[in-house]
């Protein structure tokens, strides 16, 4: 009964462990969805975002009137009193009875009318930079997406060629058993025979190779989308093969790093006008209200004010422009970062649609290399049955059609991958994948 529940609890754990290794079968759509949701860098782009509508909350607040409450209540020993207006001299506090303690409220308010329109200026720089953000967060999931796509491929190209290199293996292996028993009956030299086992281990060799890339490029991939680890993927295959994409697309450039600079560059003529209202004098709607209870000796109620208050630093004058001249030289910096950012997007369209174009003929290319090479082994292959061909050339053929059908298989991916590096460089992928 012990030996039974041991082998029912080892098949239990057995399956869960299959269950658990199962490959994740993710679309194309989902991949990016998942990039850009779940990725602690897509989560950090989004709180960054919700930092900088914080900070235009708090510059818009500043337009509001301050208020101030404020109270005391004090203990006092017996105080010496002298007033020329209630009495002659000075008087002892029990004179008045006894005077111990004394409660004071304060209440003030100030509204500011006038102060170089820099609350004004701020807040527009604020909500300028708000946008840089938006922008900047738009950017980070389109950098995200493109990692996550080209991992998304770069698994399926190294999948199909593992599979290839699976069933060449197979004629590799089968190559070497014949070779054996022909050397065994004298028909084959045994450098023959060595040289179609090297052949067969140069493939498990390659086949090595590729199950440690997919391992190491599962791993990246669960790690963007925030996935264990240990995931590996299954690949759609209808959203790498598709091959009707054949045209450069003529979308817009719509780059959100270009957006941001240009908010930013906004807000930095914000800053320039909040250096320079500091030459102004800063004016002020002020008011307040005091009550004061002095026990057994004096009560002040209705004790209303208020006014115009105004401030003006007069040194400020000269030492402001030293604050005007930063502000400028940082908007030059950004207007030249602008300017540099957009000769480079230019330079990255223009270098991925002749990829995208060179990615559709090579196609073209390897594809008539594909079956080329497999016609010229199938005649090596007949001429080395008829022994008209020797073992060099069998295997040299083979391998030719070996590496034309990666490089086929490789080439059909690229197309489309590379569409989408084009949409990325415009700055539309996402909007393309969705």
């Amino acid at each position: 009964m012990k030996n039974k529940t041991i082998i029912l609890f080892g098949l239990l754990m057995s399956s869960l462990f299959a269950f658990s290794q199962e490959p994740k079968k993710l679309s194309l759509k989902d991949v990016v969805e998942l990039a850009t949701t779940k990725s602690n860098q897509a989560n950090l782009a989004t709180v960054k975002t919700q930092t900088a509508e914080a900070e235009v909350i708090q510059a818009k607040n500043k337009q509001y009137p301050n208020l101030s409450l404020s109270g005391q209540y004090q203990r006092i020993t017996q105080p010496n009193i002298s007033s020329p207006v209630l009495f002659q001299g000075s008087v002892s506090g029990e004179s008045f009875g006894n005077i111990n303690q004394i409660l004071l409220g304060n209440a003030n308010a100030s509204i500011p009318l006038f102060n170089g329109l820099k609350i004004n200026q701020n807040i527009k720089a604020h909500e300028n930079l708000l946008q840089a953000e938006i922008a900047q967060e738009n950017q980070t999931k389109e950098n995200l997406a493109n990692y996550a796509i080209a991992l998304y491929f770069n698994i399926y190209k190294t999948q199909q060629t593992l599979t290839i290199l699976n069933d060449n293996l197979k004629s590799a292996q089968q190559r070497v058993t014949d070779f054996k028993n022909m050397e065994d009956n004298g028909l084959l030299a045994h450098n023959d025979l060595l040289k179609a086992q090297l052949q067969a281990s140069n493939i498990e060799l390659s086949i090595e190779k590729s199950k440690k890339d997919i391992n190491v490029l599962n791993y990246k991939l669960a790690s963007i989308l925030n996935l264990d680890e240990n995931t590996s993927f299954d690949i759609v295959k209808e959203d790498i093969e598709l091959l009707n994409v054949v045209q450069t697309s003529n979308s817009s450039i719509e780059r959100s790093d270009l957006s941001a600079l240009n908010h930013q560059f906004e807000a930095s003529k914000n800053q320039i006008k909040i250096a320079q209202g500091n030459y102004f004098p800063t004016v002020n709607l002020i008011g307040g209200y005091v009550a004061a209870d002095i026990h057994n000796f004096l009560t002040v109620t209705n004790a209303m004010n208020f006014g115009v208050g105004v401030s003006y630093d007069l040194s400020g004058i000269f030492k402001n422009n030293a604050e005007v001249k930063i502000a400028k030289s940082k908007s030059e910096e950004v207007k030249f970062s602008t300017s540099i950012l957009e000769k480079q997007i230019n330079e990255e369209v223009k270098n991925a649609e002749e990829n995208y174009l060179l990615a559709q003929k090579q196609f073209n290319v390897y594809q008539k290399a594909a079956e080329q090479s497999d016609e010229n082994y199938r005649i090596v292959k007949d001429k080395y049955d008829n022994g008209l061909s020797s073992t060099n050339d069998l295997l040299e053929a083979n391998a030719e059609q070996i590496q034309a059908s990666i490089n086929k298989t490789i080439s059909q991916a690229d197309i489309l991958q590379k569409y989408y590096e084009l949409q990325y460089a415009k700055g539309t992928l996402i909007k393309t994948i969705n």
